[in-house]
């Protein structure tokens, strides 16, 4: 399970540093419980984010079953993955 809380300073960390391998190494080690993932958002395809601020989408992961899948759910979610999304020009 992911707080709805600890997903908005996760949103709020990322809004003011920036998403890049240093933020998300440091929310691994302020959330020690949760697996984050980095990438792309347009390696992500199909599900819906459960967050969108200027720059990345954040979707939640479940890995109960051994295997990750997207999930909607916040009661059910293991991870986090921040996905950043590239400006248009």
């Amino acid at each position: 399970m992911i707080a709805t809380d600890q997903i908005e300073q996760i949103s709020t960390a990322v809004q003011q540093q920036g998403l890049d391998e240093g933020v998300v190494s440091g929310l691994r080690q302020r959330f020690p419980d949760i697996h984050f993932i980095y990438c792309m958002d347009d390696d992500v395809c199909g599900p819906k984010p459960v967050m969108q601020a200027e720059g990345f989408n954040i979707y939640l992961v479940d890995a109960r079953e051994h295997c990750l899948a997207f999930t909607q759910s916040a009661d059910i979610a293991t991870g986090v993955v921040l996905a950043e999304v590239e400006a248009e020009e």
